[in-house]
């Protein structure tokens, strides 16, 4: 389908199978989003059951017009006004006091609601046409890397859902930025394109959740991604943090072992470092000094070891200024938080 003109036919089905309590899934210029009406909470639990998702585990409800954010949050602070300006539509989660129309199906049990207004023109018209108010988390078997491709959604899903709107490959390719506004000081639940410095540069103060720092699998999760395993490839992995000769040899010492052990090795790298590997299934994730590349290339890369049959990846560390916060957080998820250090 064409972004920038797309079929009004296929919208205009879509649309009736979501008002129908159907599930639809679709592109955004994050991830593809697996979506369903966010007040139906039937609707709801066949999302959470299509996936395979956690009941905990709260959805984003997707809206295309800023004047439906009142009728879904009880409470929308000034700075958060101030972010939907700067950042809507776009790469941005807030989450606010629900109001009575969104069922606890969709939030997970909780009293807060998760909101993003997509700038993906097919996600927007769809939104519309489902009447107004989608929720949509990633359209893959839950904890599996995020789909960035209908190809993917095809792989995880196909048989479960009604429909998927195919736009070809998405641009960001890693999930939104997600903040709190139910805390005192506004607060990152996950990262994303949107980095703490633009957030900062709105708002002032912003903290960081500790959940983004360490694994804690008693925390109730206010936001997708925060408790379970996501973004996982079938593999063992393991990311490699150091020196960067230090990283590349530790890399290549583990991948000879496998080998010579009868395990194919998956190696995650960057442009610059991908030369100095020779043996396993080697991968370039992009360009450290154009970390949006890594994040675009980063869930394929983990779905092409799947299909490779890799035993063991190893990636090395990509700490970039740019987008290293919202790359480290799902490469940690995908990893299991296993890190090793040479």
């Amino acid at each position: 389908m064409n972004r920038e003109s797309p079929d009004q036919a296929a919208l205009k089905r879509a649309g009736e199978i979501l008002l129908s309590g159907g599930l639809v899934a679709f592109p955004t210029e994050t991830v593809y989003g697996l979506g369903g009406n966010a007040l139906d909470c039937a609707a709801s639990r066949r999302i959470y059951a299509a996936k395979g998702r956690p009941s905990d585990n709260p959805l984003i409800v997707h809206i295309a017009d800023l004047q439906d954010l009142p009728k879904i949050a009880a409470e929308i602070p000034e700075k958060a006004m101030l972010l939907a300006e700067a950042f809507w539509p776009g790469p941005l989660t807030m989450i606010f006091p629900r109001t009575d129309r969104v069922p606890l199906e969709t939030t997970g049990g909780l009293q807060s609601v998760a909101v993003r207004f997509p700038s993906d023109l097919i996600a927007q018209e769809l939104i519309r046409a489902g009447g107004g108010f989608v929720a949509a988390p990633s359209a893959n078997t839950s904890g599996r890397p995020s789909p960035t491709t209908a190809e993917h959604v095809i792989a995880d899903l196909s048989g479960k859902i009604e429909m998927i709107l195919d736009g070809g490959p998405v641009g960001i390719g890693l999930e939104s930025t997600i903040i709190d506004f139910t805390e005192t000081i506004p607060t990152i639940l996950r990262p994303g394109y949107i980095s703490p410095a633009m957030l900062e540069s709105i708002l002032g103060e912003v903290r960081i959740d500790p959940g983004l720092l360490k694994e804690d699998s008693r925390i109730r999760p206010k936001a997708p991604g925060m408790k379970y395993r996501h973004y996982a490839p079938k593999a063992d992995m393991a990311i490699i943090e150091g020196e960067p000769e230090a990283v590349t040899a530790y890399i290549r010492q583990q991948a000879e072992k496998d080998l010579a052990e009868g395990r194919i090795p998956g190696i995650i790298a960057s442009e610059e470092t991908l030369p100095q590997y020779k043996k396993g299934i080697l991968r370039s994730a992009g360009s450290r000094a154009d970390d949006e590349t890594i994040a675009h290339n980063l869930y394929r890369i983990l779905r092409e070891f799947d299909d490779a049959e890799v035993d063991t990846i190893y990636s090395e560390s990509f700490n970039t200024p740019r987008m290293g916060q919202a790359i480290m957080n799902r490469l940690l998820k995908a990893a299991g938080h296993h890190v090793i250090n040479v």
